[in-house]
């Protein structure tokens, strides 16, 4: 089938891209760049602003299912820039597909819609969105998710997926920043306890993805719902951290900072970068502090269940690429 891919430039966006030409699909990417290594391997690359509805209409024209993953993520900029692009964005792809009749649509959402700064421990998708939200990244994403769900119906299915931590080779967010903030001695483990947290391997949620489009043509037994991904193997925080380090023989992170003072520490800097309206992410936001403090552990039976998701590349066998990737950039 013709699928567009919005985000396709991005780190998950371009593995389900590379993954749906695979399989012998026809891939449409939207992005803003050009990125000739995806027309290299058969993807049709559209550049476009998924905030004007023109663009967005006029890249899925033909198309039977879009993978929207496209986001303004982090955690520091101007709120109008994030609704713009994650809530208006979504808005666009949803007016698109009831304008071109496509009848399925995977969302990337995240967990962090329902985080509220306290530990997650097992939690599932019956946990309520946050009532506060400590970044305009999840206030939006929440907001997006929730007009994606709403909008499932008889003429357009939609599910809603929510990664937590997707690393591998090809990251170009995780992955780098851990590994330049150990190289520069920045790492600081927060609180005085290790929380255990989730993460997922990026075949596994390139996987989840397609599995869960699978399930919207097929049953619909997903349709209108959210669902976590994970590798489903929980780790300390120190233990996830440590283990990406290793992977560019960087010294494992010792140093640690009370929760209270990172929280603090966080207020005043986002207070600061305010007022002298700067543009580059603080050192220490609230929502960092907290979630580097806090337990992110999360029940996925329902995705299990519903469209038979099992994460193949376990933690350790995703390790061992992650470093021969690795290792090979630096050569």
């Amino acid at each position: 089938m013709k699928v567009l891919v919005t985000g396709a430039g991005g780190f998950l966006g371009a593995a389900i891209s590379r993954q749906l030409i695979q399989r012998g699909d026809e891939v449409v990417g939207f992005a803003r760049g050009a990125y000739p290594e995806l027309k290299m391997v058969g993807v049709t690359m559209v550049q476009g602003d998924l905030s004007n509805i023109d663009d967005v209409k006029q890249a899925a024209v033909g198309c039977e299912m879009i993978f929207h993953v496209a986001a303004k993520a982090g955690v520091w900029g101007k709120y109008d820039d994030y609704y713009k692009t994650n809530v208006i964005g979504t808005q666009n792809v949803i007016a698109a597909c009831h304008d071109n009749g496509i009848k399925n649509l995977v969302y990337t959402s995240t967990p962090s819609v329902v985080f509220t700064g306290r530990d997650e421990n097992g939690i599932n998708e019956s946990a309520p969105y946050a009532k506060k939200h400590l970044c305009h990244y999840t206030k939006t994403k929440a907001e997006a998710e929730q007009l994606v769900l709403n909008s499932n119906g008889d003429k357009l299915k939609t599910v809603a997926l929510r990664p937590h931590l997707i690393w591998g080779p090809g990251d170009n967010h995780l992955v780098p920043r851990i590994i330049s903030r150990g190289k520069a001695n920045k790492i600081r483990l927060i609180g005085s306890v290790d929380k255990l947290v989730d993460s997922v391997y990026i075949d596994n949620a390139v996987a989840a993805h397609l599995a869960a489009a699978n399930c919207l043509k097929e049953s619909g037994c997903c349709a209108g719902k959210a669902y976590f991904i994970t590798n489903d193997q929980p780790l300390l925080m120190k233990s996830l951290i440590n283990k990406i380090l290793m992977c560019d023989q960087v010294a494992p992170v010792t140093r640690r900072m009370n929760a209270t003072v990172a929280y603090g520490i966080g207020t005043i800097c986002e207070i600061i970068y305010g007022l002298l309206g700067r543009e580059e992410e603080p050192v220490m936001t609230r929502f960092v502090a907290k979630q580097l403090s806090c337990s992110h552990w999360f029940d996925i039976t329902n995705a299990k269940r519903d469209f038979d998701y099992s994460p193949k590349v376990s933690i350790d066998d995703g390790m061992t690429v992650l470093k021969e990737w690795l290792r090979k950039l630096g050569n």
